[in-house]
């Protein structure tokens, strides 16, 4: 099991945004967290990737429990995460951006930061990445230069510098017209391989349903269904937090 969360609960005063949830993802799978507005789906997220602290629950990545390790920690052993917003490096080309990701694993100590000059290794890498993700004809303009589809793609980019074994994607296609967003959800599940899991939180449920094999729902900060996504659709629960009471 690449990913476990166990009864996950976040408490924030008096009110609860998670209730008990729990979630296990294996290596090479694509699952897509879907939800209503407010259904704590973000703040599942932030607890897998370190940014909140559940107020009790655990989770393990690789059989190791990392429920009280920080951001970087978890970085460091697998875990990549693409915000909504991308707030890439605005005086770094695209290419430089990502090459500053691919030598994260060299700056985790100050004396390899210090004593490291050459940057071709990453600057290539940097522009293998984003041919895979389609935009390597951009890799030398600036963020400012290139529309929102390609920033996306870069954040992509970025995360996969990381070398990560399981991908945390936060409503990658927000923004992004029709034909963008079809285009980059394909993106989005040509990337999952048997070593690399990828986890899709997306408001486009039309997407989601079309590349997510999984699906797992939330209302109102409880679990309401995950399995196969054709028979999660179907279930008149989900339906019913989609469409209102009376829907089915």
């Amino acid at each position: 099991m690449l990913l476990s969360v166990s009864n996950v609960t976040v408490q924030f005063g008096g009110v609860t945004a998670v209730a008990d949830l729990s979630l296990q993802v294996d290596r090479g799978e694509l699952i897509g967290i879907i939800g209503p507005n407010g259904a704590g789906k973000t703040t599942l997220m932030r607890v897998i990737s370190g940014l909140v602290r559940p107020t009790s629950g655990s989770i393990l990545l690789n059989g190791q429990d990392v429920t009280g390790w920080t951001i970087d920690r978890r970085v460091r052993s697998g875990l990549a995460l693409a915000q909504q917003i991308v707030k890439p490096l605005a005086t770094f080309t695209l290419a430089e951006n990502v090459a500053l990701a691919c030598g994260s694993r060299r700056m985790g100590s100050p004396w390899q930061a210090m004593t490291t000059v050459n940057r071709n290794a990453e600057l290539q890498r940097g522009r293998e990445l984003l041919e895979l993700v389609g935009i390597a004809a951009a890799a030398d303009d600036y963020p400012s230069a290139v529309p929102l589809g390609h920033l996306k793609c870069l954040e992509l980019a970025r995360a996969l510098a990381l070398e990560p074994e399981l991908i945390l994607l936060d409503e990658p296609l927000a923004g992004l017209n029709q034909a963008e967003a079809a285009q980059m959800a394909d993106r989005i599940a040509s990337l999952v391989t048997e070593s690399r899991s990828i986890i899709l939180i997306e408001h486009n449920l039309r997407e989601v349903i079309r590349i997510c094999p999984k699906l797992f729902v939330q209302d109102q900060g409880r679990y309401l269904d995950f399995g196969v996504t054709e028979k999660v659709m179907a279930n008149p629960k989900v339906r019913t937090a989609y469409l209102g009471e009376g829907a089915i």
